[in-house]
């Protein structure tokens, strides 16, 4: 089967079926990412999120029902912000950068761990022949690659409220960034919902299964070479 067929599904019904797979590394993915964030903003002098109590791998001082809840029912949620004030970073811009980067950075870590840990796991005799725990354990650790992989590469987006705002802003001349924060806080959020939902809902009220994705086509080119580097196959048979 494909494997992003398999890892991206795009009915509800078949996400609730893969619930015991997606919620484990879902919880990790976005506890990790949120608690990277304040954790390198305390390390550039920031104790907002410290004081808030952000800095912690508990994963309920992170999730935001709301956003956990959509997750499943429409594949696109979100997490807590993590509360960041750039004027105690320390220096400043690079501090706001790198607390930015933090987040997609750990997802991208975690796809790595996760690629490699299917690639030992692969080249065990055993986990070659056929068996539920065999499926099991590939489908946690395939999951966990695609779902990292997608957060890596949404949150780096520069569309607001994305990470990928944030760094672009912060890369700009400055005489930039005022008119740069300007659009993004009035056009950021409908671009973003654009993107993500705009190529499906044409798709579907048109007719036409011939509607450009970018989003779609993107997260496929990078899953994709993720697969190459790490010498696995983008179709396997389970």
């Amino acid at each position: 089967m494909d494997i992003l067929a398999f890892v991206f599904q795009d009915q509800f019904q078949e996400r609730l079926k893969l619930l015991p797979f997606l919620a484990p590394p879902l919880l990790l993915s976005l506890t990790l990412h949120e608690y990277a964030h304040a954790r390198v903003a305390l390390a550039f002098g920031d104790p907002t999120a410290l004081r808030a109590g952000r800095v912690t791998l508990n994963p309920l001082k992170h999730l935001d029902p709301i956003g956990t809840i959509m997750l499943f029912i429409i594949g696109f949620g979100w997490a807590k912000p993590v509360p960041v004030n750039p004027f105690n970073l320390h220096p400043r811009g690079l501090g706001d950068f790198m607390v930015s980067l933090a987040g997609p950075l750990t997802n991208l870590a975690l796809a790595v761990i996760a690629g490699c840990l299917i690639k030992i796991f692969l080249a065990i005799p055993a986990a070659n022949q056929e068996s539920h725990i065999t499926e099991l354990v590939f489908k946690a650790l395939l999951i966990t690659m695609g779902i990292n992989l997608l957060l890596c590469t949404l949150n780096l987006i520069p569309l607001y409220p994305l990470d990928g705002h944030h760094m672009l802003r912060e890369i700009l001349p400055s005489y930039l960034r005022e008119g740069f924060m300007r659009w993004q806080l009035k056009f950021g959020r409908l671009g973003l919902l654009a993107l993500l939902f705009g190529p499906g809902l044409l798709a579907r009220f048109s007719q036409q299964q011939n509607i450009p994705d970018p989003f779609g086509w993107l997260i496929r080119r990078v899953f994709g070479l993720a697969c190459y580097c790490l010498g696995l196959p983008e179709t396997w048979s389970f």
